[in-house]
């Protein structure tokens, strides 16, 4: 069964919840109105299709499709080559899901990574706790609203006080100019 096929089959199943399947780039993805319900959705596409998650991820959005919910949780469950992505919204408000480690136990550090990158809860989680930050950082590093040079932490001995020096570096699109290409770090010339 092609990954297509089985997203139809999420659809019929589940079809009050989920949209029709979209293609992008040879990857099928399925949008879940409702978050409450992803756990259901995973574990049917376990036993009916995909017995591993090869990663889930949430990303910080501000645009005006997205003003439900800010951040999306994306799960891809896998079939060999081929994958079915499940994307679903979280309002920030909120910023809480079930969690899907009754489904894929491997799912275990995927949640813990995106709650502490991006301040995302996962309900029902055994050990939901910091895993690249340390415990009591209190911000969330990936959200479009950190800023891109850090802020100041208060805990010298652990890390540097100051901002991250990336603002103006070799890799930071500059401010302005035209169009993306001028502000595009790859194709600026290096000021002497």
């Amino acid at each position: 069964m092609s990954a297509l096929e089985f997203a139809r089959q999420l659809t019929a199943k589940f079809g009050d919840v989920l949209s029709e399947p979209a293609e992008f780039r040879g990857e099928i993805t399925i949008q879940l109105a409702d978050a409450e319900r992803i756990a259901e959705v995973c574990e049917f596409a376990r036993k009916n299709w995909a017995s591993i998650i090869s990663w889930t991820s949430a990303v910080s959005t501000t645009t005006a499709k997205t003003r439900a919910g800010r951040s999306f949780i994306i799960c891809a469950a896998s079939r060999t080559a081929a994958n079915c992505g499940l994307k679903t919204g979280v309002s920030e408000e909120k910023s809480e899901l079930p969690t899907v480690i009754g489904v894929w136990r491997t799912a275990n550090w995927h949640e813990r990574e995106i709650y502490d990158m991006m301040g995302i809860r996962f309900r029902g989680h055994p050990d939901l706790r910091r895993i690249l930050m340390w415990e009591g950082y209190p911000y969330f590093p990936l959200r479009k609203d950190f800023p891109l040079a850090g802020k100041p932490t208060q805990v010298p001995e652990v890390a540097f006080t100051q901002a991250a020096p990336l603002e103006g570096g070799p890799f930071v699109t500059a401010p302005g100019g035209k169009d993306a290409i001028e502000r595009e770090p790859r194709v600026r010339t290096p000021e002497a």
